[in-house]
């Protein structure tokens, strides 16, 4: 009893902004946190470097930072950034976009101007030399879901907490600025060790699930080959494991859209493959074309995911299944039905089909192999993905940056429990290096294989140091091709082609003779074989960085047929006025 009650009046004792801001992120699962110092965040990292659970993370510049937090939160299930005033908070601002197109939850906190400054005629520096510091605000508004500016004590409590919480509760970054001077100062409302969150579940509307449900089922029904397409919104309305029951019970084909990949199981015995219009897995986008009845689970289809806009998929024919909503066909549709809810009330009632399923394995034709490359031949990028296909199992992790990776490890089958990212809604050059940073520090159970082309590197290149600096034993094929290949594909130009970088050198320079990490540049089939041996091996505890050297013109048969899709659909003459 007497412990209790010391429990309860340290629970009360006041705290200071700064160590209410550090505890909230460790109760919410951040146990890193990534950043820039600048002058108007110092005495708040102070604050959040003496957190006991809290490990401040320096990048070498905040869009790294915001990437990383991006990564983290992908492998948490929420991340945090730490920058300075406006400096920092625009440069960050480009991966917190990213973040809100992927729905994830990232803490951005900027360090603000003095509270006294404030509402006074004064110009500051770091600004554009305006007395008026809402501007970075202003511009995080349609790129975050919640902005907290805390220039006072009273209702900082209440500010900070309603935006951390917005995150977690809409999937989405939100914006806090903390004013320089109030970080180390206690106040009443702020408590040694704050009460948790409690975050009310989302609970469906009753009568409209079971209306959704009753519709889903007889449509499904009439269904001759019906088939399932999971998205990337599987992730958001956390509806994974319940897809997976509903696949258990329906007896479909299961498909993925590309932007979904890693979110449903590939060793399920239904999984078909990639549903990606004409690059599709191969007979995966005959099968779900040719369906009679599809259901999509969370997509997205925009440009890129469509191929320009040019899927053989019917409206009438569809039933799309959003986080909050299902709509059937051309309607009826039901809203405030969650996803997961509502897979498991339709698995308990849906008939068990398995004509498509049958019809793709009479098709199926297992995928040739790429032919062996001769003795001293150049490698060539089906070859290298062979060998990273060997690699992968349950303890393992794939990102893949934006470009003919994209292409080529959509294409890789991933072992249970092998992880998956990319950013294919926004698709911003360079997001691999932060989030490999982010993800590696927060899956530790896990190595990671980032596979990046070399003009996404040369954006981001600096934070390959951090992840030496933090001891990540990440693994890292940098595909020198000479340039952007997947713009060439979609409309080339002298402005593709970058300079060269000696790139193994520049990483050993990086080290700089600290930390583990190993380099090394391969030309031909043996020697990434000598390569990956060494990484399983003898520096299976090293960041390991492999230049791959690739003909410029080597890309995979799907970036070709995507890249002229793609540029068709740019280049659409404007419609007649």
């Amino acid at each position: 009893m007497e412990d209790n009650k010391q429990s309860r009046l340290t629970r009360h004792v006041p705290s200071t902004l700064g160590r209410h801001v550090a505890r909230r992120l460790v109760q919410i699962g951040v146990r890193d946190i990534f950043g820039v110092p600048g002058d108007f965040n110092l005495t708040l990292l102070d604050h959040l470097i003496a957190e006991p659970g809290l490990n401040f993370i320096g990048c070498c510049n905040e869009l790294n930072a915001g990437y990383a937090a991006d990564g983290y939160a992908r492998a948490c299930g929420v991340g945090a950034c730490v920058v300075t005033f406006t400096v920092g908070g625009l440069s960050v601002i480009n991966a917190i976009a990213g973040a809100y197109s992927e729905n994830l939850p990232v803490i951005c906190i900027v360090g603000g101007p003095n509270s006294n400054d404030y509402g006074t005629n004064r110009i500051l520096h770091h600004t554009i030399g305006l007395p008026d510091f809402s501007q970075e605000m202003q511009c995080f508004q349609t790129v975050t879901c919640y902005q907290a500016v805390v220039n006072n004590l009273e209702d900082a409590h209440e500010q900070i907490d309603t935006a951390i919480s917005t995150a977690l509760k809409e999937s989405k970054p939100v914006y806090i600025s903390i004013s320089c001077n109030l970080s180390a100062i206690p106040h009443p409302t702020f408590s040694i060790e704050p009460v948790p969150y409690f975050l009310s579940p989302k609970v469906s509307n009753q009568l409209a699930l079971e209306a959704a449900v009753e519709a889903t089922a007889t449509f499904l029904g009439k269904a001759v080959k019906p088939v399932l397409v999971g998205g990337p919104k599987l992730r958001v309305a956390k509806a994974q494991k319940a897809f997976v029951q509903l696949a258990d019970a329906c007896g479909y084909p299961v498909a993925v859209m590309p932007s979904g990949k890693g979110m449903v199981p590939e060793h399920h015995p239904q999984f078909i493959g990639t549903y990606w219009g004409a690059i599709s897995t191969n007979f995966c986008g005959e099968i779900v074309e040719s369906a009679d009845a599809y259901l999509f689970a969370g997509p997205i289809f925009n440009d890129y995911s469509t191929v320009g806009y040019s899927l053989l998929i019917k409206k009438e024919k569809a039933i799309v299944v959003q986080p909050n909503r299902v709509t059937i066909g051309n309607g009826p549709s039901f809203g405030w039905v969650f996803m997961a809810d509502f897979f498991t009330a339709l698995a308990a009632k849906i008939k068990k089909n398995t004509t498509a399923l049958e019809n793709y394995n009479r098709i199926y034709v297992p995928p040739a192999m790429p032919v062996r490359n001769e003795d001293h031949e150049p490698i060539r990028v089906n070859i290298l993905f062979k060998h990273i296909q060997n690699m992968l199992n349950g303890e393992k992790a794939v990102i893949a940056e934006t470009g003919d990776s994209w292409f080529n490890c959509q294409k890789l089958h991933l072992p249970e429990n092998c992880g998956y990212e990319f950013q294919m809604q926004y698709g911003s050059i360079g997001w691999s290096v932060g989030a490999t940073l982010g993800y590696a520090q927060a899956a530790q159970d896990k190595r990671v294989i980032a596979c990046i082309g070399d003009g996404s590197f040369q954006v981001t290149a600096q934070d390959v140091s951090t992840m030496i600096r933090n001891g990540q034993k990440s693994i890292i094929f940098l595909l020198n091709n000479g340039g952007y290949t997947i713009e060439v594909e979609i409309h080339d130009g002298p402005y593709n082609v970058i300079k060269n970088w000696n790139y193994t050198a520049l990483v050993e320079a990086m080290k700089n003779g600290e930390g583990k990490c190993w380099t090394c540049k391969v030309r031909t089939e043996e020697e990434l074989l000598e390569a990956i041996e060494t990484i399983n091996g003898d520096e299976k505890d090293s960041l390991c960085f492999v230049e791959v050297i690739l003909h410029k013109d080597d890309t995979s048969k799907e970036l070709l047929e995507w890249g002229s899709r793609v540029a068709s659909a740019n280049s659409r003459p404007p419609n007649p006025q």
